[in-house]
């Protein structure tokens, strides 16, 4: 008996089977993605001769349009059992992204199809992570969220270090439009280890009337906002990885052209720092143990937002190189360990059956915040110069820490969640 506990505080906190497969799933989609990161684009310049505008509108105004085609997903959501939809959206990827493998050994590959395929994944992935969430939700008691989450973190940082070099070797051997084939495949792959975890799922009860009305598509930003605990975070959060995001086209021109980096060292500045958000995700339950998840979740959020201002002092040669890795080590580190937290707190501060239309506002207001300022900041870019809009940005995140909660905010009081079959 003794041998077989410090077996299992060897292998780590066991949260069964079912979340097993529902991992192994989580991991082998993202590294499907990382797989393909850049394919779209390479494709259209490489294969339909795109110019810089169509480009860019493959990621802004395909993931704004996405998002937006997956607002009324979140209400749908909500009332049906969730295990079926993650399956459904991982098919619908699966089709999806197929399509362009296709069209191209067929000849007819289209920039109108790759704007439509990726319209339609980015409202399947805002539909997944909210299905996601809340099946999480049923399948664990709360006392384990925060393993999961931190395990989920982990993984995706972990494909995220592999996966670009492994997806690069993949499209200089065989072409971007294989890597796109593996990405669907990893979708199928990942449907199929969802319908694994098996177990009987109840169907949520509706509450109101059967058919949904025009007003539930706003339920989830009224639950959001009508929360002392969630309304600050949700714009933290938003706030926080739209000006994240809406720099780093500007930091590739500067880098990529003005100061001369090789591309190979654009890449290495940003897939190195990625260890530090393996590390934050496995601290980040020791330090919530210690120190309380209040405290975690507002001083990581705290120390996450002070690191970006430093690249606005990027320049040339290995000691720009060594500054842009140290600033991302220490931003990514510290979001290793905010993520994990943070989503752990946003399911215990949701009710069961709002879940799904918290998490699909939460995804949607995220994406849309991101495109805009992206748009935003390439303009500031061009009449700033990309130094002064990076600092910019910069200097706004080092306000974004008064959007976290303030106090510490009791969960909400529900019903734990029987074992899954198979708990271990």
């Amino acid at each position: 008996m003794r041998n077989r506990q410090g077996l299992g505080r060897l292998l780590g906190h066991r949260l069964g089977r079912p979340f097993g497969w529902l991992w192994a799933a989580y991991g082998t989609s993202a590294l499907g993605t990382w797989l393909a990161f850049g394919a779209f684009p390479l494709i259209a310049i490489r294969v339909l001769h795109a110019g810089p505008a169509e480009v860019a509108a493959l990621s802004s105004v395909g993931a704004a349009v996405g998002a937006a085609v997956a607002v009324p997903l979140g209400p749908w959501t909500e009332f049906r059992r969730k295990r079926p939809v993650l399956i459904a959206m991982d098919l619908v990827r699966f089709a999806a992204l197929l399509t362009v493998p296709a069209a191209f050994a067929l000849g007819v590959l289209t920039f109108v199809q790759l704007l439509l395929v990726s319209v339609v994944v980015a409202a399947a992935d805002i539909t997944f992570r909210a299905a996601s969430g809340a099946y999480l939700k049923t399948l664990l008691p709360a006392e384990d969220l925060l393993v999961a989450n931190a395990r989920f973190e982990s993984t995706a940082w972990t494909t995220t270090i592999i996966g670009p070099p492994l997806g690069g070797a993949a499209i200089g051997l065989l072409g971007p439009v294989a890597t796109v084939l593996a990405d669907a495949v990893s979708y199928l792959l990942s449907a199929l280890g969802i319908r694994a975890t098996g177990g009987h799922e109840p169907r949520p009860e509706r509450r109101q009337a059967a058919r949904m009305r025009a007003r539930d598509l706003l339920d989830g930003w009224r639950y959001i906002l009508a929360d002392a605990a969630l309304r600050p975070l949700f714009f933290n959060t938003a706030l926080f990885n739209a000006l994240v995001m809406a720099a780093q086209p500007l930091l590739a021109v500067l880098m990529l052209g003005r100061l001369g980096f090789a591309p190979w060292q654009y890449g290495l500045a940003f897939a190195a720092p990625s260890i530090g958000g393996l590390l934050g995700s496995r601290l980040a339950r020791p330090l919530v143990t210690r120190f309380g998840q209040h405290r975690v979740l507002v001083a990581s959020g705290v120390l996450r937002a002070i690191w970006p201002v430093g690249l606005a002092f990027l320049g040339p040669g290995t000691g720009g190189l060594l500054l842009v890795i140290g600033v991302e080590l220490g931003l990514i580190f510290c979001c290793g360990v905010f993520n994990p937290v943070y989503t752990t707190y946003r399911l215990e501060r949701t009710a069961t059956d709002r879940v799904a239309r918290t998490l699909s506002a939460w995804a949607v207001t995220t994406k849309a915040t991101t495109a805009l300022l992206t748009a935003v900041w390439g303009v500031l870019g061009g009449l700033l110069g990309p130094r002064t809009a990076i600092g910019l940005a910069g200097v706004l995140l080092l306000a974004t820490p008064l959007l976290l909660p303030r106090r510490t905010t009791a969960p909400l009081s529900e019903p734990a969640p029987a074992p899954a079959p198979g708990r271990l």
